[in-house]
């Protein structure tokens, strides 16, 4: 009720503020020639006299009593156009009266119907005062961020909302909050987790050297940290190395709770590994890769060195796939190959070769699509 009776009180202000004008009563303002009649007939008196005087002659006297006729009746045709002006000047009068009027009704019958006349106020000062867990994330977050800027050494502040930010997908800022977190108030083992997977996501699900390193240090601190050790085995399926993936993932699931949200994952991750194996097996004989000789070869051998050798043969890998473009194994080896190499431009662009070499609505594309979507790669264009 006070909104209505407020509403009320003010459009009544701006109304009667605009109408007072024409409410006024009073006359417009007076022509130009409003007295011309009575100064005409006063010179037609005056002539007279001055013809009785014998000032002025008979024809001269004809002639200013012409002229001054002739002045008379353009007086009288002028008050008639006023006339008809004051007229017309009342009918506008009276639209706009109207137009105003209608203002205030158009509006409020309008808000009636779209707007919220019972939703309560909400001024700033009782929505910062409100329960934090009433309130709306966007605005957690922007309390968060205002107090952490007046306060970057809240090692708290940035631990609470390092994991708001992962989930907001903002990946960069959650990494970043992280690591004042640690910095501020020490590791632990969900922090260290939590960097490793923010870093992760902001790396498009590709688990970096980085990453690995914050997971470690997570089973560190607590050696059956599910997130650590889950991510430590997805690293090692990216790698390819899918049966100590599979090992590491069974040995995590033997030491979950029934209860617990990561036997889901578990059991998912172990699915997908199944499923990829008959593949590489199946494409083994054709594999370009190193056999056990190149392994021992390459073990004696420096980092340039080894770093060399496996970057030509991923080269030719890519060069025969160019030559056998049909090949879904062969692309899928040389999308991991660049994975593990670090390479993910290359490696999304293998991908795109591949689905387009395969064809887009293909099944072998649609399987080559989730094979790189297990090794974190983005959807190809």
């Amino acid at each position: 009720m006070s909104f209505w009776l407020t509403a009320i009180l003010l459009t009544a202000v701006a109304v009667l503020s605009v109408l007072v004008p024409f409410l006024r009563k009073g006359r417009a303002p007076a022509s130009p020639t409003a007295n011309d009649l009575e100064v005409y007939r006063d010179q037609l008196a005056e002539l007279d006299r001055d013809v009785r005087r014998g000032l002025i002659g008979t024809a001269e006297s004809e002639e200013a009593r012409a002229e001054i006729g002739r002045r008379i009746l353009k007086a009288a045709e002028d008050g008639a156009w006023r006339g008809r002006d004051k007229s017309g000047w009342r009918a506008s009068k009276v639209v706009a009266f109207a137009a105003i009027l209608s203002v205030p009704l158009v509006s409020w019958g309008m808000y009636s119907l779209i707007g919220s006349p019972d939703l309560p106020s909400q001024p700033l000062a009782a929505r910062l005062s409100n329960d934090p867990a009433k309130a709306p994330l966007e605005e957690l977050v922007a309390r968060a961020e205002a107090h952490l800027a007046a306060s970057p050494e809240d090692g708290r502040g940035w631990d609470v909302l390092a994991p708001v930010y992962f989930r907001m997908g903002r990946y960069a800022d959650a990494a970043n909050a992280y690591r004042r977190a640690i910095m501020l108030v020490g590791a632990t083992a969900d922090r260290e987790a939590g960097l490793g997977e923010a870093i992760t996501g902001d790396g498009g699900g590709m688990i970096t050297r980085e990453a690995s390193a914050a997971f470690e240090r997570a089973l560190k601190l607590e050696p059956k940290h599910p997130k650590a050790a889950f991510f430590l085995a997805s690293a090692l399926a990216q790698q390819g190395r899918i049966e100590e993936a599979k090992s590491a993932w069974a040995a995590m699931r033997q030491g979950l709770p029934p209860d617990s949200p990561w036997l889901g994952a578990v059991d998912r991750a172990l699915a997908e590994a199944d499923r990829q194996q008959p593949a590489a097996a199946d494409a083994a004989p054709q594999q370009s890769g190193p056999g056990q000789a190149d392994v021992d070869a390459a073990s004696q051998m420096s980092a340039e060195d080894r770093n060399a050798m496996i970057a030509n043969m991923v080269a030719r890998l890519d060069e025969r796939l160019k030559q056998n473009p049909h090949d879904v194994e062969g692309w899928q080896r040389l999308i991991r190959s660049y994975v593990v190499l670090g390479k993910s431009d290359e490696a999304r662009d293998a991908l795109s070769r591949g689905i387009a070499a395969l064809g887009v609505t293909s099944p072998e594309a649609g399987t080559l699509q989730e094979f790189a979507s297990s090794l974190g790669l983005a959807k190809a264009e």
